[in-house]
């Protein structure tokens, strides 16, 4: 017998559920793309865009790619030939980022702070130290890497960067964190934020998003990297809609997140960043009361002051979290994401490591549900746990509600 016939769950960190009202505006013949609606709305989009992230007044790019695309865009846009970059990594997505800039020829230098810790601002800041004749054009770092889902702490890595007295861009990849955590482009001094659709945005992949400072822009007029395709001058600058999007507009994808960012402006960027933390705060406190059962049940991050809100890495030993996820999937429609990034995937680690998402077009009922069906699972397998976590769970979501 199985439990999962009805509609499924796809609880992974992107793409994430996609509200109906989303998927009924995209719904709908291709419109006039030289004049008309089109054109209208786009305004509004680019300003709520602006919105979510703390009211910027920072330039945005819209491009027809995923959130690797995007990490391309930025550096054609920011890199010249030989440049060096250092990036602070903690987890798959830092790693990944590195080697696409290597794969553009640009030197990169690394900082690994593991997969279960924060980065550690000071150590930026002797780097940059140690750079005295300003060789480091930028510093990455990912705001929530969504493999480890360490979140960091960008204004203490800009504020490392001042204290260095170097004028190195900070470049932030936010494609886990925009739209379900907190972000203030301007106040945190950022020079180039990255985010993509299918994340807090509620929106199918394919649209990816690049806001820059105009510091970054006045760098981007001597990087020799940049194409034609990523180049976001064009994109920004030009009085043509057309070369928005360097050709054909992606219409419906569009229409799709004029309505995806009408439901963030309905509940209030604010009160989305609450709800997200809400819900971290109830899955922390679900497995927390797992791991007291004398099994190998455990977050992947110790600090909750490093803990993304958006998504969460949780350990089950013994290969447990890989037969969770398949039984998950398989009896009750539930789909958690692998843990990816973790360990590789020849190693007996691979198989102890799952997230469960609880980012964008989320509450407190769908999260509840996917927790109570995992403790069915850990039950079903016979996987050691410790008791009482739906009730923590629940007691998070009461004492937020309360009044």
């Amino acid at each position: 017998m199985t439990l999962a016939a009805g509609r499924p769950y796809v609880a992974i960190p992107g793409p994430t559920v996609v509200p109906d009202r989303v998927l009924a505006a995209m719904h709908r013949p291709s419109p006039n793309i030289y004049e008309g609606e089109l054109h209208e709305m786009y305004p509004g989009i680019l300003r709520d865009l602006r919105a979510v992230v703390g009211s910027t007044t920072a330039h945005v790019a819209v491009y027809i790619a995923n959130g690797h695309g995007a990490w391309e865009a930025v550096s054609s846009n920011v890199f010249s030939r030989g440049d060096k970059a250092l990036s602070a990594i903690t987890g798959h997505f830092g790693q990944t980022w590195a080697v696409s800039l290597r794969g553009l020829g640009i030197e990169v230098d690394a900082l690994d702070f593991g997969r279960g810790r924060s980065i550690d601002p000071d150590q930026i800041g002797r780097a940059l130290e140690q750079d005295t004749a300003h060789t480091i054009r930028a510093v990455l770092m990912t705001h929530t890497d969504t493999a480890t889902t360490v979140r960091n702490d960008i204004a203490a890595v800009r504020a490392a960067i001042d204290r260095a007295r170097h004028p190195a861009l900070l470049l932030v990849d936010g494609i886990a964190s925009v739209a379900c955590e907190e972000i203030r482009f301007d106040q945190w001094d950022v020079d180039v934020l990255i985010g993509a659709s299918q994340k807090g945005l509620m929106m199918p992949p394919g649209l990816s998003f690049v806001w820059f400072s105009d510091k970054a822009k006045d760098v981007s007029e001597k990087a020799d990297l940049v194409t034609p395709y990523w180049n976001w001058r064009t994109r920004c600058f030009s009085p043509e809609f057309y070369r928005a999007f360097a050709g054909t507009a992606p219409a419906q994808q569009l229409y799709g997140l004029r309505e995806a960012l009408a439901l963030i402006t309905e509940e209030g960027v604010d009160a989305v960043v609450a709800r997200h933390q809400t819900l971290a705060r109830a899955v922390w406190a679900a497995v927390d009361a797992w791991g007291t059962g004398g099994g190998e049940i455990g977050l992947n991050v110790t600090d909750p002051a490093a803990r993304s809100h958006a998504v969460t890495s949780i350990r089950i030993g013994n290969g447990g979290a890989a037969r969770l996820r398949r039984w998950a999937e398989d009896n009750a429609g539930l789909t958690l994401g692998i843990g990816l990034g973790m360990a590789l995937p020849t190693e007996p680690a691979h198989h102890d490591h799952l997230r469960l998402a609880h980012m964008g077009y989320v509450n407190a009922h769908m999260t509840l549900g996917a927790l109570a069906v995992m403790q069915a699972g850990l039950l079903a397998l016979d996987i050691p746990h410790g008791s009482g976590a739906i009730e923590q769970a629940a007691a998070v979501i009461a004492d937020a509600t309360r009044r």
